[in-house]
């Protein structure tokens, strides 16, 4: 469990980066955080001197996650960043424990409970909303190194450069931009056809779609995040092209912090079929208010121990 009493919080600089040091990141994992499917700017940090390490780009800022038992680094952020941005954005401070009982409470099934117990350590990062939408778009039909190849040549061509400092660049993975994700006008600039090129395939037309809609105000991110209730925000998103209920569910768990939210995918299909038989269809109804955890842990154990 981790508790705000429990987190020791320091300020360091190490060379010209500011970093911030959190003891006692209790049941948080980075290593299983930016290896569940959620977020497509991050990599691993090779020849890091931590045990774990990965950078990349979030909030307009290049940030590195780096982690040492239960000692977090975060290099590139201030003290200031870190209440601003980082705390939320890690959901660091919310109580996990609670949340896998609360999950555990809704079934017995065995299967759950490992699953549970795998992926402890995973946390649902709090994205921004614009880059969740247009990223599980591109994300339709793809594998993840294709899409983070999208996303990448999509931020270089319209995003905002990020200047870093030398202790910075050891911490880079090789594969980011170092561009910030862009606007929707900027992406809207580009046209369908700007984003064809960029070898979007058939989702340029829906990333345009996307755009076209939020640019004009026929749909507001605000609408979304405030909707009554998650149903309600999944038809909202259903309203742009080439958005079904996976996307819209993917986009409102990593985007919207809607944690109730349960994208059903190949993957959750096959758990089903193998250890919900009873439900003709997987849903998060099983599951609760933190569904969408439930979805996580489940997912990643499906892919990491074939069960």
């Amino acid at each position: 469990m981790i508790t705000v009493e429990k987190l020791k919080i320091t300020e360091l600089c190490v060379g010209d980066a500011p970093t911030v040091r959190i003891d006692g990141a209790l049941q948080l994992d980075i290593g299983k955080i930016f290896d569940c499917g959620q977020c497509f700017r991050f990599d691993e940090v090779e020849n890091s001197l931590h045990e774990k390490e990965f950078s990349g780009v979030a909030y307009q800022r290049f940030v590195s996650f780096a982690q040492d038992g239960n000692v977090l680094y975060i290099y590139g952020s201030t003290l200031e960043d870190y209440e601003l941005i980082w705390k939320r954005y890690l959901n660091i401070e919310r109580d996990y424990a609670l949340i896998d009982a609360d999950i555990l409470s809704h079934s017995s099934n065995e299967a759950l409970a490992r699953a549970v117990e795998y992926g402890r350590g995973i946390r649902i990062l709090s994205q921004e909303s614009l880059e969740c939408v247009i990223s599980f778009i591109i994300s339709q039909n793809n594998n993840i190194p294709r899409i983070k190849k999208i996303i990448e040549a999509l931020c270089l061509k319209c995003g905002k450069p990020i200047e870093i400092g030398e202790e910075m660049k050891k911490h880079l993975s090789g594969r980011s931009s170092l561009c910030t994700f862009p606007d929707a006008n900027a992406i809207y600039a580009l046209g369908e056809q700007g984003l064809y090129e960029l070898k979007m395939g058939f989702r340029a037309k829906y990333v345009y779609d996307a755009v076209e809609k939020i640019t004009g105000g026929k749909l507001l991110l605000d609408d979304i995040r405030y909707a009554n209730s998650t149903y309600e925000a999944i038809e909202l998103l259903c309203g742009v092209k080439g958005i079904g209920v996976k996307v819209a569910s993917c986009a409102l768990l990593f985007g919207f912090e809607r944690y109730d939210a349960f994208p059903v995918d190949v993957w959750m299909k096959r758990v089903g079929e193998k250890y919900f038989p009873e439900q003709k269809e997987l849903s998060g109804k099983s599951f609760g208010e933190y569904a969408g955890i439930a979805q996580q842990y489940l997912f990643y154990y499906e892919r990491y121990t074939n069960i």
